[in-house]
């Protein structure tokens, strides 16, 4: 693939910020405010479950963007995992978000160096585990952003800090919407073309989903939603041809299986080849 100017310069990211700065590291020493939201978060019977993802920082994270309109009130959590927890609240206007937190000391940080590794918007990360873990969760801000502007429907990205990502909530309060792979599919092959054209826009807008399969695409509201995009890698890594063709994998056979015709060499085929 022929790389433009302005596709190299979009995939550049310099001087990626990992850390707090002193504006954050003062509030969280004098503020008694941030003190006050830390002990109530604690105190809260719904967060006590999950208590090994909230850090300082963390705290610190979800108080500036409390601070700046981002979040107005924070509910329980809807997902757990090894890697991160998702929990809805409120945003601005009462509108219903999603807030993926990141576990600083328990996720894969390997494999996400893997992801990181090669992608020329991430050159200068190092080996420590924080660091990874705070560039995945700015990557997957970037990816969301980058999705939903090439016409895939991702969830809308709001804000990011530090380990924390704030993100439209797909689904209403206390139901989540649920994953492809656990519905029955009125019209397998309607849904598939969708999958397909999302695939094809999202390799169009540079990008590689790199594990999509269908416990990653949400159905709510008669409409197809992409999840979990951290991962996923601009063309330039050196896994990203290896990524494609395990995403065409993934999706061709959960389709197949649903009566529709297709391989994995078909959906590449058309996923790759240029739009006349």
């Amino acid at each position: 693939m022929t790389s433009k100017k302005e596709d190299f310069e979009f995939d550049t990211w310099t001087n990626i910020d990992f850390t707090d700065d002193e504006v954050d590291k003062l509030s969280r020493k004098n503020d008694r405010k941030f003190a006050t939201f830390k002990k109530r978060i604690k105190d809260t019977d719904q967060f006590k479950v999950e208590a090994n993802v909230f850090d300082d920082s963390t705290y610190a994270a979800l108080y500036k963007l409390v601070q700046e309109g981002h979040i107005t009130a924070l509910g329980g959590p809807i997902s757990s995992g090894k890697e991160a927890i998702v929990f809805e609240a409120y945003g601005k206007d009462d509108s219903e978000i999603a807030i993926k937190i990141y576990r600083i000391n328990t996720s894969s940080f390997r494999q996400m160096k893997d992801y990181l590794t090669g992608d020329p918007r991430f050159s200068g990360i190092g080996s420590d585990k924080r660091d990874i873990v705070l560039a995945w969760t700015r990557k997957e801000f970037a990816n969301l952003k980058r999705a939903r502007d090439g016409g895939v429907r991702v969830p809308d990205p709001i804000a990011v800090k530090l380990n924390v990502l704030v993100m439209e909530l797909i689904g209403v309060e206390g139901n989540v919407a649920p994953k492809l792979q656990s519905i029955e599919l009125e019209n397998p092959l309607l849904a598939y073309e969708i999958i397909r054209d999302f695939m094809k826009k999202l390799h169009i807008s540079g990008l590689v989903h790199g594990d999509l399969s269908e416990y990653n695409i949400l159905v709510h509201d008669g409409e197809l939603c992409i999840i979990d995009i951290g991962q996923a890698v601009t063309h330039r890594h050196p896994k990203a041809s290896t990524y494609l063709h395990r995403d065409c994998e993934n999706i061709s056979k959960f389709f197949s299986r649903n009566g529709v015709e297709t391989s994995k060499e078909i959906l590449y085929d058309y996923i790759t080849q240029k739009s006349p």
